[in-house]
C-alpha cells in the first residue's frame, strides 16, 4: 500500500482535528438542572450562522435595561452556562437582560463557536452576524439600551467574545474574555491548536492591526476589555492573556505596563488595570491563582459570591461574573428603576391557546402564525391546539414563559 494511503484524507483529517479541538476546549454535557428559566427566541433575524438565541429576563427590570450577551464553551449549552456561570443570578441582582447564544453540533461537532473560521468571524458574516442580530432583537423587541451592550464568554466563547469586540466595536461598550484568545490568532483548525498552546507571540502593533482591520472605518471609541485566565490553564495557556492584553492596550494606545495592580476576592486573584487618559479602566487582566481551564465561580449567598460547580469547567475560586459585572458598571439593585417593575412585584402570566392569546390582545397574527405582542416572539401556528404561557413584563410587553411562570 502506498504511504499516502496510510494518511487520512484531508476531509477526515479536519474531522479528527475538530473532534480533538472540542475535546480539549470543553467537557461532557451534564444533565440540565434548569435552574434558570430561559426563553428561546426563534425569529431574531436571518441567522446566517445558524445559532440558537435564549433570553433570561429577570422579574424586575428597569426601563431600557442593559444587555449582556453570554457565549458558552465547547460541548456546553445556553442552559448550562446560565445555570453555572452566575450570570443569571447577577441579572436578578443588577437588573440586566441576559442573552445567550447557543452553538449546534451541525455547525461544529462538539458545539464550539467557530472562532477560527474566517466565514464566521467577519462583520456581517456567519456566527458573528447571528450574534449581532440577537443584540438588535434585544434592543428592538425587548427594549434593551443600545448604549449598554456587553459580551462575555468562556474558552471558545471567550475567543468569540474577542471576535465580537473587534468586528462590532460600535455595538459593544465592553467585553470580558474568560480563558479565551486574541482576535485573528487562527484562521483554521490547525493553527487554532498553536494559538491555544503554546500560544502565538506577536508584537502589540500587529495584534492591534488585526482588530482595526476587522472594522476599518471605525475610529473609536473602542470597547473596554477584561481578561480572565487561570494560571494553571494547560488547554488555553496563560500566554494568551498576555497576548490579549497586548492586543487591546495597543488598540487603546496604552502601554502594556499596568497603571496599577492589586488583589481581589480572597486575595488569590491578581488584577492589573490599564487606564485611559480620562482615568477610566480601558483594559483589565485578572489572573486567577491555582485554577486550570474554566470559569471561576464561588458558590454561596455572599455579596461577591455567585455561580455553581455543578458542571464541568466551572471552577471553585472567585465569582468572576461578579467582578465582570462591576467592570461593566452594572450597578447592584439595577432592577425596578426608571418606571420598570418594582422589587416584590409579580409579573402576570397567562396560559392558553394561541387563539385565546390573540383574542385577548396578548398576541398578534401574521401569515398564519401567532406572535407575542411586544417581544414579537413566534408562538407557532395560530389555532386552538398550540398552547403557551405568556408573561407580561413590563406592561403591554409579553414574552414566552413556558416552564417559567408557576
Amino acid at each position: 500500500m502506498p504511504f499516502s494511503r496510510l494518511l487520512p484524507r484531508p476531509s477526515r483529517l479536519i474531522g479528527v482535528l475538530l473532534l480533538l479541538l472540542a475535546a480539549v476546549l470543553a467537557g461532557p454535557v451534564p444533565d440540565a438542572r434548569a435552574a434558570a428559566g430561559l426563553i428561546r427566541v426563534t425569529d431574531f433575524g436571518s441567522d446566517p450562522g445558524q445559532l440558537g438565541m435564549y433570553v433570561y429576563r429577570p422579574a424586575s427590570l428597569p426601563t431600557a435595561p442593559p444587555v449582556v450577551v453570554a457565549l458558552h464553551g465547547c460541548s456546553q449549552s445556553a442552559q448550562v452556562y446560565a445555570d453555572n456561570s452566575g450570570l443569571a443570578e447577577l441579572a436578578e441582582r443588577r437588573g440586566f437582560l441576559l442573552v445567550l447564544a447557543e452553538q449546534s453540533s451541525s455547525n461544529n461537532l462538539n458545539k464550539c463557536f467557530n472562532w477560527f473560521q474566517p466565514a464566521d468571524v467577519r462583520r456581517g458574516q456567519g456566527e458573528a452576524a447571528s450574534i449581532r442580530q440577537m443584540v438588535a432583537h434585544a434592543v428592538s423587541a425587548l427594549g434593551a439600551d443600545p448604549e449598554r451592550v456587553y459580551v462575555t464568554g468562556l474558552s471558545a466563547g471567550g475567543a468569540m467574545t474577542s471576535v465580537m469586540l473587534a468586528a462590532y466595536p460600535d455595538v459593544f461598550a465592553a467585553g470580558a474574555v474568560v480563558a479565551g484568545l486574541p482576535y485573528d490568532c487562527a484562521r483554521d483548525v490547525v493553527t487554532a491548536y498553536s494559538c491555544m498552546s503554546p500560544g502565538v507571540d506577536r508584537a502589540p502593533a500587529q495584534w492591534a492591526e488585526s482588530v482595526r482591520n476587522a472594522q476599518s472605518s471605525w475610529t473609536g471609541p473602542w470597547p473596554r476589555v477584561a481578561i480572565w485566565h487561570g494560571d494553571r490553564d494547560t488547554t488555553v495557556v496563560p500566554r494568551n492573556a498576555d497576548e490579549l492584553r497586548d492586543q487591546w492596550t495597543a488598540v487603546h494606545g496604552l502601554s502594556p505596563t499596568p497603571s496599577r495592580t492589586d488583589v481581589i476576592g480572597s486575595g488569590s486573584t491578581r488584577r492589573e488595570q490599564y487606564t485611559a487618559p480620562d482615568g477610566s479602566v480601558a483594559v483589565e487582566v485578572d489572573r486567577v491563582s491555582g485554577i486550570g481551564h474554566g470559569t471561576p465561580v464561588d458558590p454561596g449567598t455572599g455579596a461577591e459570591q455567585c455561580g455553581s460547580t455543578g458542571a464541568a469547567y466551572f471552577l471553585d475560586s472567585i465569582c468572576s461574573s461578579h467582578w465582570i459585572a462591576e467592570f461593566f458598571d452594572l450597578e447592584e439593585g439595577g432592577g425596578g428603576d426608571d418606571g420598570g417593575e418594582q422589587p416584590g412585584d409579580t409579573p402576570e402570566c397567562w396560559t392558553g391557546s394561541n387563539y385565546q392569546h390573540v383574542q385577548a390582545g396578548r398576541a398578534t397574527v401574521a401569515g398564519g402564525y401567532a406572535y407575542a405582542k411586544g417581544s414579537g416572539q413566534n408562538m407557532g401556528l395560530y389555532n386552538t391546539f398550540v398552547t403557551h404561557t405568556l408573561r407580561e413584563s413590563p406592561a403591554g410587553h409579553y414574552v414566552l414563559a413556558d416552564g417559567v411562570c408557576p
